[in-house]
């Protein structure tokens, strides 16, 4: 068993903080105090963007939760990049608590780096030594992003080689996915023949799954599942919200974004326009599902909806748009350890700066102005 509690951690009690004040000593005979202040976890579910490799953004935020006892997360939905973050996270928890789920982050992203080490793309020893981790003057990035215009992956790559494949079988054990108690996963793919979203959970958890939520269709076949072909979830649902509202009592959804919603600069070149053609289109359907939850929220504030009948929805969001818009896109193809590393400790930083301001609140209020950032 772990210091965490039960095999999962799950409804463990956190060890008492090191931070409590000094106290004066107690009189002789009187009797001492509790040695735990009495107070209840915080419990919020997760929702996680795709992005390539920027996912390692993501891999920060949760290794800081991880770390915060003070938190439980009860369920995920995620994406891409984001649903691999969530399954990996969900079963090194399901085995061994916080710990395990840092440790099952942490081998899975040094895989992805591994791995890339020996792909196709790499940055070129100019862009290394200046430390830019664009891709978008890299030859052979060049090269294969022309050919990926030209022909079709099932012409390119006929065998269907995928080498996200052998990195998810050696980082996940799915069965641990599927005991109880475990964090409740929503993956999102999108069906190529009817355009919907299918929502994957834990008992129907696999590789196909994660790798149909991944499946961007310029790069891979549509994967198969159950005789359905499906195409990356990035466009039916970046991450999906709503599995979070019905399949949950949790009020509390932490938006990890790491596609940016505003750009300053109004894009003039062919790539920059394509690229931010990209990013509008994977965050348009969770904007739509930002301005349902605004709306509910409205009615139940004026009393046109029951309170008791509808659930208000606590919104957060943890980013760092500053940075991540001085990414271009062609990184999320750049799985340089150090690039990863990079990424990782901003998403720590940024976990760190939202918990300062923003913990108290979580289970009172949302602290994203939704009007705002989504309408």
């Amino acid at each position: 068993m772990s210091d965490d509690g039960d095999a999962t951690g799950r409804g463990a009690r956190p060890r008492a903080k090191a931070k409590a004040k000094a106290k004066p000593a107690a009189e002789p005979g009187a009797v001492a105090a509790p040695a735990l202040a009495d107070w209840r976890p915080k419990h919020v579910n997760l929702a996680l963007q795709g992005g390539g490799s920027h996912g390692a953004f993501t891999w920060g935020v949760i290794e800081r939760l991880m770390d915060e006892e003070r938190i439980i997360v009860d369920g995920i939905s995620g994406t891409s990049a984001g649903a691999m973050n969530a399954a990996v996270m969900a079963a090194g928890y399901a085995g061994g608590g916080r710990q395990g789920a840092r440790d099952a982050l942490a081998s899975f992203w040094h895989r992805i780096a591994a791995a890339g080490k020996s792909g196709p793309i790499q940055r070129t020893p100019w862009d290394k030594a200046m430390g830019n981790f664009r891709l978008d003057t890299s030859p052979s990035y060049v090269f294969f992003d022309m050919l990926g215009r030209l022909y079709s992956p099932y012409q390119l790559n006929p065998m269907n080689q995928n080498p996200l494949k052998d990195v998810l079988e050696q980082s996940i054990d799915f069965e641990m996915l599927r005991r109880p108690g475990a964090v409740r996963l929503y993956v999102s793919a999108t069906n190529v023949r009817s355009g919907k979203i299918k929502v994957f959970q834990n008992d129907e958890m696999c590789i196909e799954a994660l790798l149909a939520s991944a499946c961007l269709p310029f790069m891979f076949q549509a994967v198969e599942y159950k005789g359905e072909h499906y195409y990356d979830g990035g466009y039916m649902g970046n991450p999906a919200i709503f599995p979070l509202i019905y399949g949950s009592a949790t009020q509390d959804v932490i938006i990890v974004q790491i596609n940016p919603l505003y750009r300053e600069e109004v894009p003039t070149s062919a790539r920059e326009i394509l690229d931010r053609v990209n990013e509008i289109s994977f965050n348009s359907t969770l904007m739509r599902e930002m301005r349902a939850v605004y709306f509910v929220t409205r009615l139940i504030d004026t009393g046109k909806l029951d309170p008791n009948e509808y659930r208000r929805m606590h919104v957060h969001m943890i980013e760092n748009e500053e940075k991540m818009r001085e990414l271009h896109a062609s990184s999320k193809l750049n799985a340089d350890p150090e690039f990863l590393e990079y990424l990782r400790g901003l998403g720590r930083d940024a976990t760190e700066h939202w918990l300062e301001r923003n913990f108290d609140k979580l289970g009172e209020e949302s602290t994203v102005d939704l009007l705002q950032t989504y309408l």
